[in-house]
């Protein structure tokens, strides 16, 4: 059984940081890709970044040069530094990773979700 669980998150001032950290546990073979996802109310789902395995970088447009997303393959963790924060990033970020259980298969995952409120 995997699971991602997500933390970090919280309430923070316009223009602030945050960093939050998403981990893998389970019955792992191999990481590949990680990601962060979020969700405003009343919003679609949104890619803010991803990380192959190999370091690889995404952003999203309305964060780059905002957020920095991170891993640590040892550890099976992904994370994301969050500055300049903006009330729009108000959501629930989700993490997302795809994940090898055995050698050549890979299935999709989600955390369970962490709030990030960006408020005065």
């Amino acid at each position: 059984q995997v699971q991602l669980v997500e933390s970090g998150g919280g309430l923070v001032q316009p223009g602030g940081s945050l960093r939050l950290s998403c981990a893998a546990s389970g019955s792992i073979f191999r990481i590949g890709t990680m990601a962060w996802y979020r969700q405003a109310p009343g919003k679609q789902r949104e890619l803010v970044a991803t990380i192959t395995s190999v370091g690889s970088t995404n952003y999203g447009d309305s964060v780059k040069g905002r957020f920095t997303i991170s891993r640590d393959n040892g550890k099976g963790t992904v994370y994301l530094q969050m500055n300049s924060l903006k009330p729009e990033d108000t959501a629930v970020y989700y993490c997302n990773a795809d994940i090898s259980t055995k050698l050549g298969k890979y299935d999709n995952y989600w955390g369970q979700g962490t709030q990030v409120s960006v408020s005065s």
